[in-house]
């Protein structure tokens, strides 16, 4: 259970953190300074995580094993952050910029599924499906 339930529990701290810091970014500040300092930060916990949990300690080589996907991740994470920098300076609230994204998100991740990894969609799919699109119309009105 602990398996399941810890990675979940680190998910939404983090992401808590993450609204609350992205929100209270200085409007003043250029986003991708801000971000800049933000991923300078990520690379030397990145790093320093490497050496603590790292069997064997060759950075470079455990580099040379990466492929297309940490470079996409990297713009697709670059992308998110300043998506959610410009949605904040546009004025939604937290509450309800996350709440619209990750709706939308899982919805599009459902079709995601199917299409990449064959996964089938359920009457409890479509029913939550439907369910979101009632919940975003609601938090519309």
């Amino acid at each position: 259970m602990w398996n399941l339930a810890w990675p979940i529990l680190l998910v939404v701290g983090a992401n808590t953190f993450y609204n609350i810091s992205t929100k209270s970014t200085p409007g003043g500040v250029n986003a991708f300074a801000s971000l800049a300092v933000t991923y300078l930060v990520c690379f030397v916990l990145c790093i320093a995580m490497f050496f603590v949990t790292a069997n064997q300690k060759n950075l470079v080589a455990e580099i040379s094993k990466v492929n297309w996907t940490s470079f996409v991740l990297g713009i697709s994470v670059v992308a998110l952050e300043f998506g959610y920098i410009s949605i904040y300076r546009a004025g939604w609230k937290v509450g309800t910029a996350s709440l619209v994204a990750n709706i939308i998100l899982a919805c599009v991740l459902v079709f995601v599924g199917l299409w990449l990894y064959k996964e089938t969609l359920s009457p409890r799919k479509i029913a939550g499906i439907i369910v979101c699109g009632v919940g975003l119309f609601l938090i519309g009105k």
